[in-house]
């Protein structure tokens, strides 16, 4: 009880943050439509542990060195950038309308693993600038340093289930049939879309 106003504190900006479009939530767009709910709930959870990951680095210290180097972190947001653009193209190549010999159909998209669709989840968050800068801000600005570290560990589990537990209910939310059968009825015009959206996001990061 004696870190509760530091936790409700915690949770109203991480609320905030993760709540805010972005990379996470236009992947989990992207797999709940093309691929389906059980892949977009491992993409869901792959974003939720890339959390624990931010959760850590922040822990050992590793957030200080990243900015005391800006070399580093530029370094890193030219990688997440160049993860997104590359997601980007996918979806842009993919986008080719249907010809009379071979009609394509937006829900006969080529199923893909659940490991592939954690991993998917997974770097999208890890290499995103955006969460390296919240989860720095969180630990040296939000946090007491007289926080024993196993009540910040506390904080950041939480984060991360709040974090999976939001993903996957829209999860839920965008893989219904009604909002799938909306999306794939525009076919590769939905495709173009969101390869664009991924690709204006990732030279956001990079600028």
């Amino acid at each position: 009880m004696a870190y509760l106003d530091e936790f409700l504190l915690i949770a109203l900006a991480h609320f905030f943050a993760v709540a805010s479009p972005g990379p996470d939530f236009a992947i989990v767009l992207k797999q709940s439509i093309q691929q389906g709910r059980a892949n977009a709930l491992w993409t869901s959870f792959g974003v939720g542990m890339a959390i624990l990951l931010h959760v850590s680095y922040c822990l050992l210290g590793v957030a200080v060195l990243l900015t005391q180097s800006p070399n580093v972190f530029m370094a890193l947001k030219y990688l997440a950038g160049a993860y997104l653009a590359y997601i980007g193209v996918q979806a842009l190549r993919s986008a080719k309308p249907a010809t009379p010999e071979q009609p394509v159909m937006a829900g006969n998209k080529v199923s893909e693993s659940s490991w592939v669709a954690f991993r998917r989840g997974f770097l999208t968050n890890a290499l995103n600038p955006k969460a390296t800068l919240f989860f720095m801000s969180l630990f040296t600005l939000v946090i007491s340093q007289s926080t024993p570290l196993i009540i910040q560990a506390g904080y950041g589990l939480y984060m991360a289930v709040a974090t999976w537990l939001w993903f996957s209910f829209l999860s839920l939310v965008l893989s219904k049939p009604q909002v799938r059968g909306f999306f794939q009825r525009s076919g590769h015009w939905f495709d173009r879309g969101i390869g664009v959206i991924l690709i204006a996001l990732a030279i956001r990061i990079v600028v």
